[in-house]
């Protein structure tokens, strides 16, 4: 195998055709590299033969004996039986699934070795189905020498092609040069002092004396080592990125205009001091040559549209165009009305590019914007299409970043691109993220936090009700719309189909319109018309309908000052970060306002965690930190949309102890060892790493 490289790509290995490749593709393993970072889950172990008098009930062990007997019996379900015996103790295999030259194969006198879990049977104990090995009968076979890892896998990759794969990349890692960190950062870091080779075959062979409970737990030290270089390799990564995002230019923007002045003096509110603070560093990077890589966040509700709106016209006072892209159809007309409201008085022209424009509004909004007659552009991936072409575009602003594919990011950005001449962008999310967090999974972004909301927000009284007492609810939507109030009744389901989810709302509307038949009702779901949801919305808004019944497409944006009740329906289904997003709908006037967590019970621990939390904490930053504990961090930050590489091995949350060394072993190997660096980040993220760029 001497001519494989850990970078060749996984079809060099014995046995990977076009399908095993597609198959390993699926799980992100390209190359030889790939198949050694890809963990097993757990262990078995065949390492020791357990004697068959000594099993214990769902004990998953190794077995050897001879059949005594062998019979088919004709129960509920026809069943092969093999009572098998060692001396010590007796045992019956039972295979409901078997051919006749199976039959044949497990007779009388076969000496056997099987591994499964113990069962207790009708009569006695028992292994259904186990794995099995034909012995010859005077031989002796000797037994695994390591522990037998068990891999994540996909359908029609078995556990025996995984071992295979691990097997030869194994044999390519102890043929490769590996060029060991250097002796100095292995003294720093005591991790680094396990070699890599020796971290690696240690968790893919174990010996049988391996502690397997910190094995599966991922807190053995081969596992720490490896989490650690695989951070050090990210955080490396991003701080390339951002040191190659400086050499860039962007247009220099004057900040203290009088198109700004006017805004803020027409605004019927004074920015808060976190919003001004905000604005602050937000301007400090407009003033520079370089693009601004800024992520703002912020709770729901915090007044990050106003800090957008102040970045566009700083871009729009020196000749620019801006851009700004938010999610959904409903949360970018949403700005698109808030933008014009607030703009058009200045005289700044706002576009909207949407996916359900007619042909002829579309034609005329590309010649606006290629003219340089349109200033700021709102729209959603539509912005992405190639016809979309801006004359002179100077700032980005992503709405909600963690909705979007990272390809669609570059394309925006590119957008911009006059040769070396990039746009500044800003980021924004009202899904929080704990700041060790952030710097560490945004390590090439400056991070700026919105933390305190704008004067007269009420916080938002928060109760977990049973929807068997879904009754008592109706009776309380129906006092608050006799005050005047309007109420949002959110659908949620746990399969993904949107279809399923508007049935769901469709048969939720008629059954409330039968409860309350003297309330206005709305419904507003995601495959409706983008027209006939804006004109529910506008109504509700309008006060023209008490209660609308909405799937989660109203999770971000919508602002309905009026509306001082939100009941959630099946919220032990939805994560905490989304109902934190809901509940912000509710609470955004002076009004006193409540949230109505309805669960089907009996509720899991985790969704008893996630519902009490959201109960006692306002603070989206600590909802942000509790979520993070109880579904960890992949999900929280839907990694599979950031971007940001997948950790196969690191564990944001099992590791954060590790990062501040890990902040210090990428300052020592930046500045002492440059060298190791492109090594250690190809070694890890290889051809990924060319996104992180958006």
């Amino acid at each position: 195998m001497s001519q494989i490289t850990l970078q060749a790509s996984v079809t060099a290995l014995r046995g990977v055709g076009e399908k095993l490749q597609q198959k390993l593709n699926k799980l992100g393993i390209t190359r030889v590299s790939d198949v050694l970072f890809h963990l097993p889950l757990r262990y078995q172990d065949r390492t020791r033969l357990v004697p068959l008098g000594s099993l214990r009930m769902q004990q998953e062990c190794l077995i050897e004996g001879v059949i005594n007997l062998s019979q088919i019996t004709y129960g509920r379900r026809r069943a092969l039986l093999c009572h098998i015996g060692d001396g010590s103790g007796s045992l019956i295999l039972r295979f409901f699934h078997f051919g006749k030259s199976q039959q044949q194969q497990l007779a009388k006198g076969q000496r056997i070795r099987c591994f499964g879990e113990v069962r207790q049977g009708p009569s006695a104990l028992e292994m259904i189905h186990p794995e099995y090995q034909l012995l010859p009968a005077d031989e002796v076979i000797p037994v695994a020498a390591t522990l037998t890892p068990v891999y994540p896998t996909t359908e029609g990759l078995h556990q025996l092609t995984w071992r295979k794969l691990i097997a030869q990349a194994l044999t390519v890692l102890a043929e490769s040069a590996i060029k060991p960190l250097p002796d100095e950062m292995a003294k720093q870091f005591s991790l680094l002092e396990i070699p890599l080779e020796h971290a690696l075959k240690l968790v893919h062979q174990p010996p049988p004396e391996a502690p397997v409970t910190d094995l599966v737990a991922r807190q053995h030290p081969a596992q720490k080592r490896l989490a650690f270089e695989e951070l050090l390799a990210h955080q490396l990564s991003m701080r390339q990125l951002r040191q190659q995002w400086q050499q860039y230019q962007a247009p220099v923007l004057t900040t203290d205009s009088a198109l700004s002045a006017s805004f803020l003096s027409a605004l019927p509110f004074s920015l808060t001091v976190a919003q001004q603070r905000v604005v602050g560093e937000i301007y400090a990077d407009l003033q520079q040559p370089i693009p601004m890589q800024r992520l703002v966040q912020g709770d729901v509700g915090s007044g990050k549209t106003v800090v957008s709106a102040l970045a566009a016209i700083a871009a729009v006072a020196g000749g620019y165009q801006a851009a700004i892209m938010a999610p959904t159809e409903l949360l970018a007309e949403q700005h698109y009305q808030t933008y014009k409201q607030w703009l058009l008085p200045l005289g700044v022209s706002v576009g909207w590019c949407s996916g359900k424009q007619t042909a002829k509004q579309r034609r005329d909004m590309l010649a606006a914007l290629a003219q340089g007659e349109t200033d700021v552009l709102i729209g959603t991936h539509a912005l992405f299409q190639d016809q979309v072409q801006f004359q002179r575009l100077a700032l980005v602003v992503i709405d909600e970043q963690h909705r979007f594919g990272v390809h669609q990011r570059l394309a925006l950005r590119d957008k911009g691109h006059q040769t070396t001449i990039y746009p500044h962008q800003l980021v924004m999310t009202a899904t929080p993220i704990p700041r060790t967090l952030a710097m560490t999974a945004y390590a090439d972004l400056q991070v700026s936090i919105i933390d305190s909301l704008p004067p007269g927000r009420q916080p938002v009284t928060t109760v977990v009700v049973a929807d068997n007492r879904r009754q008592e609810v109706i009776a309380r939507i129906h006092a608050a719309c006799q005050q005047d109030r309007q109420v949002y009744w959110v659908c949620t389901l746990i399969e993904e189909s949107e279809h399923l989810q508007c049935q769901a709302a469709e048969q939720t509307l008629a059954d409330l319109q039968q409860a309350l038949p003297d309330l206005r009702l709305g419904l507003v779901h995601g495959r409706m018309k983008s027209n006939d949801k804006e004109a529910i919305m506008q109504r509700f808004k309008a006060g023209e309908i008490d209660l609308l019944v909405a799937t989660t497409v109203i999770e971000v944006g919508v602002d309905v000052p009026n509306a001082s009740l939100m009941v959630i329906e099946n919220a032990e289904r939805l994560g905490l970060a989304q109902l934190h997003q809901l509940r912000g709908r509710v609470g955004r006037g002076e009004i006193e306002s409540h949230c109505v967590l309805l669960y089907h019970p009996p509720l899991s621990e985790n969704g008893s965690a996630r519902l009490t939390c959201l109960r006692e904490n306002q603070d989206g930053f600590e909802i942000a930190r509790r979520d993070l504990e109880i579904r960890g961090p992949g999900e929280l930050l839907g990694t599979r949309q950031t971007g940001l590489p997948q950790f196969r091995i690191a564990d944001l949350l099992a590791d954060a102890m590790l990062l501040d060394d890990i902040s210090a072993a990428a300052d020592r190997l930046m500045s002492a060892y440059p060298e190791q660096v492109p090594v250690l980040i190809k070694r890890w993220f290889a051809e990924k790493m060319n996104f992180g760029q958006v």
